[in-house]
């Protein structure tokens, strides 16, 4: 009897220690959220229901007009169930690349539109979610943000298969939608460039940059992005300012251009921070600061 308590008694100290280490159980997803969240951890992955996205009207979005109609084109024609393309985003950082895709889901969530949220390391589990997905009404925009791989990573071979399908069809509601400061999404060297030369057993060097290209190329619809000019920053300024309604006077416009010489950067982003800072000073503060 004592020897069957000590061993139950173990048994229950080694239950506690392992306890934190298993996974949770899968929860249902909550189909009534706007957007989601991939969560993994272990071994299981779970959709993860996010009932407050933080996305902005596509009128925030200033000097993209040409990207902005091109997607939004694209989305509709994806939402009405009609042929569309996945999308690859790139280009300078800052410039709304996120927020142009976040801003769809107000535009679009009433229409079926929803969005789910995978960070690159766990592109593995795409058949996953496509499989939970599957058959729903809903269209799903699965969306990797600031997307690249290194060498020898080999996690953009599962977004291969979903961007083209493979030997399985590629789920018809659901969309790669991604965005990345890199056009070919992987490191490109100058050495690449020379296709007759050999290097760690490499015959064909040639070749194994075409497998480099050949996932952004998987990208129906290529979305370039460039830094902003100072008249375009500007223009953002105006906007973010007008959000706080605050006027964009000489004074915010002087401020704002200090703001950015000191980013060494000019772009939306840095337009969005400036007036963060430009809002949440008084008045008082304000002037004092440019009369430094």
């Amino acid at each position: 009897m004592q020897q069957l308590e000590a061993f139950l008694a173990r048994a229950e100290a080694m239950l506690a220690r392992l306890e934190p280490l298993l996974p949770p159980a899968r929860p249902e997803p909550d189909w009534s959220a706007p957007a989601y969240r991939w969560r993994r951890q272990g071994m299981a992955g779970w959709l993860e229901g996010v009932n407050e996205p933080h996305t902005l009207p596509l009128a925030r979005l200033t000097h993209i007009d040409n990207q902005l109609k091109l997607l939004v084109r694209n989305t509709r024609q994806f939402v009405k169930g009609r042929p569309a393309n996945n999308v690859l985003l790139t280009g300078a950082r800052g410039t709304g690349k996120s927020s142009l895709v976040k801003a769809l889901l107000p535009e679009f969530a009433d229409k079926g539109l929803r969005i789910i949220e995978v960070d690159k390391d766990h592109l593995s589990d795409l058949a996953q979610i496509m499989a939970l997905v599957a058959g729903r009404k809903e269209r799903y925009i699965l969306f990797c943000d600031d997307l690249s791989f290194e060498d020898g990573d080999d996690a953009y071979k599962a977004l291969k298969t979903a961007l083209d399908g493979g030997l399985a069809r590629r789920a018809e509601n659901m969309l790669v939608y991604a965005t990345s400061n890199r056009r070919h999404l992987m490191p490109e060297k100058h050495s690449e460039n020379r296709e007759g030369w050999v290097s760690d057993g490499e015959i064909h060097p040639g070749e194994a940059i075409e497998e480099k290209v050949s996932l952004s190329d998987r990208f129906g619809l290529w979305l370039s992005f460039y830094p902003f000019d100072q008249d375009a920053y500007l223009a953002a300024v105006k906007t973010w300012l007008e959000h706080f309604q605050l006027p964009m006077d000489s004074e915010a416009e002087r401020a704002a251009l200090q703001w950015s010489q000191l980013r060494a950067s000019r772009s939306g982003r840095v337009a969005w921070q400036f007036a963060n800072d430009w809002a949440g000073r008084s008045a008082k503060e304000r002037k004092a600061e440019l009369g430094k």
